[in-house]
């Protein structure tokens, strides 16, 4: 690019529509879509898991495999697939990932054995490391900084953080309805539809001179996420001290400083250590990690609770987080108001402070259904403040960043959520696990809590992490 960040910011802010033109509100409908689809994605398998395996003759040891494959891939390639987003074009990535997601989708729902449901799960791992950078940068771009861009950053969450609650409830639904082989098929026209429409309306976006990749910082980086996101999960089922979880995370520490090293000395690095070294970056991505980690984690210990507390079926334990459900579009519609009247990194800390109170309000649940009611209201107001989080995540880590910088700065953010949502359940498994000292409902309770108590501290530690480091930072308030 021949401006500077600050010139093309500022170009961009300049020529920022004031209302959503027809266009623009196409395009936030089909990149919505997409990213709605791949939200689903990550748990509407969950619930159905038992029954693949039967179906197909997992064994149990092995199952897990349907969830960590594509895992692995989402997580390890986003940010090399975020730059060659910005290298190559975004609008042509995003359509060579749809391409890949429905194909994988429509071997998923027709496999006959393990090894090409495996395969069908890798492929669509690889689909969304490519399709939700590619997706976000084209929501950044199309929607300069300002009003509209914080609007369709909270829709773009909302739905996010719905979808995963809807898909443990699709996943119910489909699975005990008609076949858990719908889970994969239902992705298949929605793929098509976006696919078909999105040339049409989406422009191309790539900058103007082509930099080569940086191969090295990309071998090293996937290999290190890869190796990182093995040891989460397999410490989710061996323990943290065992062996198979402690070799990959020290191999995909040793790659991540090896890859630091790399980005020091290349003419044209893969993640420029100028915008990691920018507060709003950094720190933002921190306050990301930690919104995602906790809240995703928290669906699994209240999921444990319904179930082996409760005794809930597992159906309608997913319809029970219908509230969170509707507590995160709350969020998400409210995010961007919040933000536009007290800044991001106000929005940050409010909406932390607010996800810490309700989540240490769990410790209220006892053994009997009568303490639905608290549940049910605590989720809500909990979904409410995760999703100002994460709606101010994602305007704090892409704002003051010109736009052929956007593709790297949503591979992060999408980096960030694919890590955050892959460590909290392994964590706070762990420290469940670990709290329960006997048999029966009342030691999974005492597990349960102790895993919550620990989850509202780790949010706090995010509020804290927010007002110290981010002052200072560009806020979007107006």
């Amino acid at each position: 690019m021949s401006v500077t960040d600050a010139e093309a910011t500022g170009a961009s802010a300049q020529a920022a529509p004031a209302v959503l033109t027809p266009r623009l509100r196409l395009v936030l409908v089909l990149l919505l879509a997409a990213q709605f689809m791949l939200a689903v994605d990550f748990s509407i398998l969950n619930v159905a898991l038992p029954v693949i395996g039967q179906g197909l003759g997992f064994s149990l040891a092995h199952l897990q495999w349907i969830a960590t494959a594509f895992a692995l891939c989402a997580a390890g390639f986003t940010l090399l697939f975020g730059r060659i987003a910005d290298l190559f074009g975004r609008r042509r990535l995003f359509l060579a990932g749809l391409v890949v997601l429905a194909a994988a989708s429509l071997g998923g729902g027709l496999a006959q054995s393990p090894e090409a449901l495996i395969t069908a799960r890798v492929f669509q791992g690889l689909a969304t490391a490519a399709v939700t950078p590619a997706g976000l940068s084209l929501l950044t771009t199309s929607f300069p900084e300002g009003p509209l861009r914080e609007k369709a950053l909270g829709l773009n969450g909302a739905l996010m953080s719905a979808g995963f609650t809807t898909g443990a409830i699709l996943g119910g639904l489909l699975t005990d309805l008609l076949s858990w082989r719908w889970a994969f098929f239902i992705n298949v026209p929605v793929a098509l539809a976006v696919l078909f429409v999105t040339p049409a309306v989406i422009r191309e976006s790539r900058p103007d001179e082509r930099p080569r990749l940086d191969l090295p910082g990309a071998v090293s980086v996937t290999l290190g996420l890869l190796s990182v996101v093995l040891g989460l999960t397999q410490a989710g089922e061996h323990g943290w001290g065992s062996p198979a979880a402690l070799l990959p995370l020290a191999v995909g520490v040793v790659l991540l400083l090896v890859f630091g090293a790399v980005e020091r000395k290349v003419s044209a690095p893969l993640v420029p250590l100028g915008v990691l070294g920018k507060r709003s970056v950094a720190w933002g991505n921190v306050a990301g990690l930690i919104a995602f980690l906790t809240e995703t984690s928290l669906v699994f210990l209240l999921t444990l609770y319904l179930q082996e507390v409760l005794g809930f079926s597992p159906l309608a334990a997913g319809l029970s987080f219908g509230v969170l459900g509707i507590g995160t579009v709350v969020g998400g519609s409210v995010a961007p108001r919040v933000i536009g009247r007290i800044g991001s990194k106000a929005t940050l800390v409010s909406g932390g402070i607010l996800q810490t109170v309700f989540t240490a309000a769990l410790l209220g649940l006892g053994d009997h259904r009568s303490s639905m009611w608290l549940l049910l209201i605590a989720t809500f107001a909990g979904g409410v403040g995760n999703m100002l989080v994460i709606v101010g995540f994602m305007v704090t880590a892409t704002s003051g960043l010109a736009d052929h910088e956007q593709g790297l700065a949503t591979g992060l953010a999408t980096m960030t959520q694919q890590i955050g949502i892959t460590m909290g359940t392994p964590i706070m498994s762990a420290v469940a696990t670990a709290a329960m000292t006997g048999a029966g409902a009342a030691a999974v309770l005492h597990g349960l809590k102790t895993a919550v108590a620990v989850n509202a501290a780790v949010v706090l530690l995010g509020v804290a992490t927010s007002a110290v480091f981010l002052r200072g930072a560009r806020s979007s308030a107006r």
